[in-house]
């Protein structure tokens, strides 16, 4: 062989995994379909195929990836040197927040002809798998549509736009528009969490015809998706913490006095834009009672914390598909990674992970659907309500503080090749960085603890656990040890030094009790057996008695 052809030979690619796309990311998960199926027997998975064709494209991988890495820029001024406040985004940007909004996973649940919340949340989890950045708005948008109720005129004015599914761009008056997003303004410098330490002030203005107006005097720490057409944001009165709507848009036209003073420069969700603001006699008008913002922010919370459940368990869909998309294609040692016994065993337990992550996750969204409607028996209500209240900081604190430590166990099926950012291609070095601000945001795990010990004294909570995991009862030792345990744990009441522990073990019983019901025999014996039989740690230390070959074929991707 001549020098030339030996240098042509070193430019010669070989054993390199091709790329992950043009896959429905709903029909070719099994787990998803299941949990569907199981919260909402009822739902036509049509519109579900459509979004998971649309999210696993290669079209709109690029929109995530080109909005990834053309990072949203604030313009404080305009060239004459008025003060515009925008913040301005790549094109793919608003063509992902486009299509979140027509596959209405925005406000839409809550107008009468809307998507379940199961439906919704099935589809916020996929599209989580395409770009999770732009669900920013998007989330806050729901949380916020309910709690406008509070305010008739408002309400009225406004719960039509916040459930249209037709995106409109354009930085104007919201009512001008075909389609509005919302977001929440509650941190502040010196707050983070304790929201009563707010300093902002709500001075009196008048009222017109939405109702009682006031001027804003003051700053938020962490503002997210700055370009929302209005905000709930909570400022002090003289009864204490109150609620308020605050537009960016007047309703005469002029733009309204909030001040971007920077955007935050994040580890991950590069996408979407974080900001500090200030406000100068910003007009706002209440919503609620005076002084009652502190529930109303709860409220909002309880669902955003739904969201960020939601959104871990999409993310662990994504980075499980590439490790078994990997590991399918990428030859070692003379064979397939994904035919080397250790490999196969770290797999399998990414695949017990994603799948009891989406399963509670889930389960949390019909207990929205069904304390939300008013046709369910009272009884059945308020079993709903109670596991609502329950299940939210248990499957938020869980499943949100698996999610970095899943991230970082598939990055590692990828090797180096995961590590690289690739100029926005590296789709696992951006779940890697996403991964952390589920866990963080509308909460961090102290506070979704300290949350579920309150959860504690809402109702009769033994009897709610008893009967949520009655259909499990006798289906595996270890889980009805389990469930005995946790109940003494209740009835004994928990301490707040063990307020994470028994989060944790609330989440586990109430997933396998779950994957009881929906997943096929060997995924449950190995999710027991793995997760109930001591506390989980490292993956990859399933027995060597485990079905492997079960676990991987019902959650691979092709």
């Amino acid at each position: 062989m001549s020098v030339d052809s030996l240098h042509g030979a070193t430019h010669v690619v070989l054993n390199q995994v091709p790329p992950f796309e043009n896959v429905n990311l709903f029909e070719t998960n099994a787990a998803l379909r299941e949990a569907v199926k199981f919260n909402d027997p009822g739902l036509a998975p049509d519109s579900l195929a459509m979004l998971g064709a649309m999210a696993g494209s290669a079209h709109m991988q690029q929109h995530a990836r080109l909005a990834n890495v053309n990072t949203p820029t604030l313009h404080s001024h305009d060239r004459f040197g008025h003060r515009i406040d925008e913040v301005e985004f790549h094109p793919s940007y608003h063509a992902l927040l486009g299509a979140a909004l027509q596959h209405r996973l925005h406000g839409s649940p809550w107008a009468a002809d809307g998507p379940s919340h199961v439906e919704r949340a099935a589809g916020f989890m996929l599209f989580t798998e395409l770009e999770p950045s732009v669900l920013c708005p998007v989330s806050m948008t729901y949380a916020v549509a309910p709690a406008l109720r509070a305010n008739t005129a408002l309400q009225n004015t406004f719960a039509g736009l916040l459930a249209s599914p037709r995106y409109d761009a354009r930085f104007q008056l919201a009512s001008a528009k075909t389609a509005m997003t919302m977001g929440m303004g509650m941190t502040e410098k010196q707050g983070g969490s304790d929201v009563r330490a707010n300093t902002t002030q709500a001075i009196p203005d008048g009222q017109d015809q939405w109702g009682e107006r006031f001027r804003l005097v003051g700053h938020k720490w962490f503002m997210s998706a700055p370009m929302s057409d209005a905000f709930l944001v909570v400022a002090q009165t003289p009864a204490g913490p109150t609620c308020f709507f605050l537009p960016r848009w007047l309703p005469d036209g002029s733009l309204n006095a909030i001040r971007i003073q920077r955007l935050k420069d994040k580890l991950g969700n590069k996408a979407n834009a974080s900001s500090e603001v200030e406000f100068v006699d910003a007009f706002a008008w209440r919503v609620g009672d005076e002084g009652r913002g502190l529930p109303q922010i709860l409220a909002m919370g309880a669902l955003t914390r739904l969201d960020c459940a939601l959104g871990t368990a999409g993310l662990m869909r994504g980075a499980l598909s590439l490790a078994l998309h990997h590991a399918t294609h990428r030859m070692a040692f003379g064979k397939r990674l994904v035919d080397h016994a250790l490999m196969r065993n770290v797999l399998a337990d990414l695949a017990l992970e994603s799948e009891a992550s989406t399963a509670l996750a889930l389960r949390l969204a019909r207990a929205v659907d069904r304390s939300e409607d008013t046709g369910v028996a009272t009884a059945e209500r308020e079993h709903e309500a109670l596991m609502r209240r329950l299940l939210t900081p248990a499957a938020k604190y869980w499943v949100c503080k698996r999610g970095s430590h899943f991230a970082q166990e598939a990055m590692e099926c990828l090797g180096g090749n995961g590590y690289v950012e690739g100029d926005g291609e590296g789709v696992m070095a951006r779940i890697y960085r996403e991964m952390p601000l589920n866990s963080i945001w509308e909460g961090a795990g102290n506070i979704m603890a300290l949350d579920l010990l309150r959860a504690l004294r809402s109702g009769p909570i033994a009897d709610a656990i008893a009967h949520e995991t009655r259909a499990a009862k006798g289906a595996h030792p270890l889980l009805d040890r389990a469930t005995q345990r946790l109940l003494a744990r209740v009835e004994n009441g928990v301490d707040e030094i063990d307020a994470r522990r028994f989060a944790r073990d609330l989440a586990l019983v109430t997933q396998a009790s779950l994957l009881a019901q929906t997943a096929p025999p060997p995924v449950f014996a190995a999710f027991c057996e793995s997760r109930l039989d001591g506390a989980p740690d490292a993956f990859g230390q399933l027995g060597a008695s485990t079905d492997f070959d079960s676990i991987l074929r019902r959650a691979a991707p092709q």
